[in-house]
C-alpha cells in the first residue's frame, strides 16, 4: 500500500474565533442587553413568538396585579435599577366597553339605547396605569410599556416610584416627581399614555384644538367675551 499524502495546511488567513458565533449589530460585538433589546425589535421572529407564547401562559396563572423583580424589556425599563422604584405587571381585559345598565335596558332616548359596540375613550395602557396607581397609592406612576397579549388580555408593566425614598429625593434626574403637583398624574392624563389619548402627540394646525384640551377649546369658543363699558 502506498503512503497517505499529508493533509493540506490551512491557509494563514483562516482563524477560528468564538467571536464569530456571537451576535453582532452594525458591525459591533453585542452584549446580552443589546441582544435582548434587538430581539424585542423583532417580535414576529420565531424566537420571540415562542418566548411570548410561553410567557403569556405564565402570566395567565398569576394575579391581575403582580410585582416583578426586574423589567421584562431592558430598554424600556432601565430606570427601575435605581433604589426606590418598582415594576408591576398589570393585566387588562381586551375589547370594547359595554354600557353598565341592568338587563341592557336604557330608560331614555333611543339615541342612548346602545349597549355594545361602544369604545372606551382611553387606551388600555392608560387603564393599566390607573389601576396600578389606585392599588399602590403610596407610589407614583412614572411610565409604562406593553409586554404581551393574548386573545383575552393585554399585559403592561408599570414603573412606580416611592417619592419618600432618599435615593429618589436626592437624584436630580427623578426628584421632579416628588413635587405634590404630580400626585396621581396617571388619573389626570399626564403620563405618556394619557397624553396620547388626549391627542397631545401631534403638533401644528391639525392639532391646535387639542390644547390645552378639547373641552377647554370648546368652552373658549362658546364663551362670548365683550369689552366692559366704562
Amino acid at each position: 500500500m502506498g503512503e497517505l499524502s499529508p493533509l493540506p495546511l490551512r491557509p494563514s488567513y483562516f482563524k477560528f474565533s468564538w467571536e464569530s458565533y456571537l451576535p453582532r449589530f452594525d458591525g459591533f460585538l453585542a452584549g446580552a442587553y443589546k441582544f435582548v433589546s434587538e430581539l424585542w425589535r423583532r417580535k414576529q421572529s420565531d424566537v420571540m413568538r415562542f418566548v411570548q407564547r410561553v410567557r403569556c401562559w405564565e402570566y395567565r396563572q398569576q394575579p391581575a396585579i403582580v410585582r416583578i423583580t426586574r423589567p421584562t424589556r431592558p430598554r424600556q425599563g432601565e430606570t427601575p435599577r435605581l433604589q426606590g422604584q418598582a415594576v408591576y405587571r398589570i393585566r387588562v381585559r381586551r375589547g370594547g366597553r359595554k354600557r353598565p345598565v341592568p338587563k341592557g335596558i336604557v330608560y331614555g332616548k333611543p339615541k342612548h339605547q346602545g349597549i355594545t359596540q361602544l369604545k372606551f375613550q382611553r387606551n388600555k395602557r392608560s387603564v393599566a396605569e390607573e389601576r396600578a396607581g389606585r392599588r399602590l397609592g403610596g407610589l407614583r406612576v412614572l411610565n409604562s410599556y406593553w409586554v404581551n397579549e393574548d386573545s383575552t388580555y393585554k399585559y403592561f408593566e408599570v414603573i412606580l416610584v416611592d417619592v419618600a425614598h432618599n435615593a429618589v429625593r436626592n437624584d436630580p434626574r427623578i426628584n421632579w416627581l416628588c413635587n405634590p403637583v404630580h400626585k396621581h398624574r396617571e388619573l389626570r392624563g399626564l403620563t405618556s399614555a394619557g397624553k396620547k389619548c388626549r391627542g397631545l402627540r401631534g403638533k401644528g394646525t391639525r392639532h391646535h384644538k387639542n390644547r390645552p384640551s378639547r373641552r377647554a377649546t370648546w368652552k373658549r369658543n362658546q364663551t362670548v367675551s365683550l369689552r366692559r363699558y366704562r
